[in-house]
């Protein structure tokens, strides 16, 4: 939890740093949140024009979880503010449910598929994702209930 909280003070001094918030259809850099089973905030930055560095900390029923994925980002025709986007991740997970993991951290592999959509003239974006991954713990493995609806705020 401790470390949730380091990760959202650094993603809010990052946004008060950006230059303004973005109209067009595309964005450099977004905040918001993520939801699904539970619910986690979402920091989004582009380091090239196709590729974006995503973090996510998760809060659900059964503890908290960090994610970062890095996603490569295609457009898709006709359809102008919409992108596909896949790619590869890592994470940690502090499980506090006994029959579940255990009381512990975990690590694991992840990977990522999804929709990203930037409203024109609007600082918003949507995107809708599904992040399988693999844990390396006692009683786990492959996931595949990971992802969300995700809406932030474009700078």
């Amino acid at each position: 939890m401790k470390n949730l909280v380091v990760l959202c003070s650094i993603m809010c001094v990052s946004v008060f740093t950006a230059n303004g918030q973005s109209m067009g259809r595309s964005y450099k850099t977004a905040l918001g949140v993520k939801v699904w089973d539970g619910g986690g905030i979402s920091f989004k930055t582009f380091v090239a024009p196709n590729n974006a560095l995503e973090v996510i900390g998760y809060l659900y029923r059964n503890g908290t979880r960090l994610t970062g994925l890095y996603e490569i980002h295609g457009n898709i025709a006709d359809a102008p503010g919409l992108k596909w986007y896949v790619g590869p991740g890592a994470h940690l997970g502090f499980y506090n449910y006994k029959g579940y993991t255990g009381d512990k951290a975990v690590a694991g592999i992840d990977g990522v598929l999804g929709l990203d959509y930037k409203v024109n003239k609007a600082p918003l974006n949507f995107s809708i994702d599904w992040q399988p991954s693999f844990e390396f713990a006692d009683g786990r493995g492959f996931v595949g209930s990971w992802g969300g609806l995700g809406i932030r705020y474009t700078f």
